[in-house]
């Protein structure tokens, strides 16, 4: 029942955070930059975070040990936000968001390279069907090609928000720290990086519709504390490599949210890809058993015939 909880958790944070586009690029019609977007993004989700820290009684103090890694967490996690949105910026919204979840991948490498976890063998099947539903998904339609600036940001939004995942999962210093209270401070050392970019000749853009505000409010609630919360409290049920795998979830969620809010059609290539990445998840949630049985075929096999050259 944990495991469970972990998929539901890990699942319900990649949707969450399949929103981001939805509610980011009217506020850029509107004249705003991504920076600025980001930095009201973080500053409104800071009091939602205090408030529930006060109603659970989470002490705000941070131990000397904490600071430091807090604060690499809080540069890590702005810089992914940053080049994301701004990628939205030199590409397709979709095919971004898409793009940035090879991100699971490179959780999996750093993982298996630098803290020796074993790669399983579902774990390998997994990334198969991934890619393949990526790769459906992201394919430009007609003639279109991909920015490479674009693909750029968007890779270096991959790779810090994989590098988040995995310190969050390993640092003992961080393990220790309440989800809520992470994140508090994960949003105040991030919102340093916008006012840094401000402070360096970055201009302030505010929203010039009142419709604005109630976008940025959604971006402060849905895709950053909701998500955010949901994606610590699953790496620490289930491990950061299968919480990064169902963050592929979230390409489906934005398929979804094109047709049923924005009256976008689906193609036949969206639809396999989204299965593809459903069938993925689903390798995740049943690993256990999945290895257990291609063991069991493994063993029926006669060794000399498995290693026989």
């Amino acid at each position: 029942m944990g495991k469970f909880k972990g998929y539901l958790l890990a699942a319900f944070a990649a949707a969450a955070y399949g929103t981001n586009p939805a509610f980011a690029i009217p506020l850029y019609e509107m004249g705003m930059s991504p920076n600025s977007v980001l930095l009201f993004r973080y500053g409104m989700g800071i009091p939602f975070l205090a408030i529930l820290m006060l109603i659970r009684e989470i002490s705000f103090k941070l131990n000397k040990e904490e600071i430091f890694p807090v604060f690499i967490l809080g540069v890590l996690m702005a810089v992914s936000s940053l080049t994301l949105f701004e990628s939205y910026n030199y590409m397709n919204s979709g095919v971004a968001s898409t793009l940035l979840f090879v991100y699971p991948i490179m959780v999996a490498v750093i993982m298996t390279f630098f803290f020796k976890e074993h790669l399983k063998i579902s774990l390998i099947l997994c990334f198969i069907f991934m890619a393949g539903g990526l790769l459906l998904l992201m394919r430009p339609s007609g003639n279109q090609d991909l920015s490479s600036y674009g693909f750029l940001l968007v890779m270096v939004s991959a790779l810090t928000y994989a590098v988040y995942i995995v310190l969050v999962n390993v640092s003992k210093a961080i393990s220790s720290i309440p989800t809520t209270k992470l994140l508090f401070y994960v949003l105040i050392f991030g919102c340093s990086v916008f006012l840094f970019k401000i402070a360096t000749g970055s201009e302030l853009t505010v929203p010039v519709r009142s419709v604005g505000w109630y976008n940025l409010l959604a971006l402060a609630i849905i895709p950053t504390v909701l998500s955010l919360a949901c994606t610590s409290a699953a790496i620490h049920i289930i491990g950061s490599t299968s919480t990064a795998i169902f963050g592929a979830l979230e390409p489906v969620t934005a398929v979804i949210l094109s047709v049923v809010f924005l009256g976008q059609s689906i193609s036949t290539q969206e639809i396999l890809g989204g299965i593809l990445i459903v069938i993925a998840t689903t390798i995740v949630v049943t690993s256990n058993s999945i290895d257990r049985f291609i063991l069991h075929v493994r063993k029926m096999f006669p060794k000399h015939l498995i290693h026989k050259k």
